[in-house]
């Protein structure tokens, strides 16, 4: 037996099951299948869904709690995976969580969130337009979560390429963050496009997806009702597109 391997996920996480398991589980099941040598272990960033699952008596570990697991099982080199879309506040976090460990394993190497080169918006643009239908006369507008971490400019680059790519009728909004539902508003309405289909341009579809943006109340989904456009919601995480799993598991191999 040759020395001991691990990949740790780390995800923000998310409180709803059904999405869990349609996205990082998914996530995870694909990088065990891709390397067998490796044990898969998962970690979530938000103690606040932490604490959450905890209540409802589903046990998920931090960074800090997993790579203790980790030694505890002698694993000796770990690579750390993030299922972040981008390289913000999260990532930056589970950074400063790793270098306190740098002394505990033989090795640790981590790959780059979904978002990092030029290649990675390419390879996700195709990956989620090809599994997007929108007819003739529909905009996609797709929600991010946004931050004032300076990683938020992921978003409007993220815009930029889809209609580089020749996605035109593509717009991309964020609802921590710039540019906000207002800016996609006044992008519309140059467009005189009057249906639009929302779709979270997160991992999991959950609050944010299912509340902000498909609620019934103070969402996306009703403001641009309220503006007069018709509106189509898919309720649907990147975790669930297999395009989107396999630029995971492509940086995973580049930190090996």
């Amino acid at each position: 037996m040759g020395t001991k391997k691990g990949i740790l996920t780390v995800s923000f996480g998310t409180s709803h099951l059904d999405t869990l398991d349609k996205t990082i589980k998914a996530i995870e099941q694909d990088i065990a299948e891709a390397f067998p040598e490796y044990r898969v272990y998962r970690a979530f960033t938000s103690q606040m869904i932490i604490k959450k699952l905890r209540k409802n008596g589903v046990e998920i570990a931090d960074v800090r709690e997993a790579l203790e697991q980790m030694a505890k099982d002698g694993v000796e080199n770990v690579i750390v995976q993030p299922t972040h879309v981008i390289n913000g506040i999260e990532y930056d976090g589970m950074m400063r969580n790793l270098l306190e460990y740098t002394g505990r394993f033989r090795q640790i190497r981590v790959g780059k969130p979904m978002l990092s080169s030029p290649e990675d918006y390419k390879k996700a643009i195709h990956a989620v337009m090809s599994d997007v239908e929108i007819d003739e006369d529909e905009m996609l507008v797709f929600m991010g979560h946004g931050t004032d971490h300076h990683a938020n400019s992921a978003y409007p680059t993220l815009e930029y390429t889809f209609h580089f790519l020749g996605y035109e009728r593509v717009l991309v909004g964020t609802v921590e963050g710039f540019p906000d539902l207002k800016a996609v508003m006044t992008k519309l309405n140059v467009t005189e496009c009057k249906k639009v289909v929302l779709m979270p341009f997160m991992i999991v579809a959950g609050d944010h997806a299912k509340n902000d943006m498909a609620g019934e109340e103070d969402s996306w989904k009703t403001e641009l009702e309220a503006d007069g456009y018709e509106v189509r919601t898919l309720v649907k995480g990147l975790g669930e597109i297999p395009g989107i799993r396999r630029i995971f598991l492509e940086h995973i191999r580049e930190a090996m």
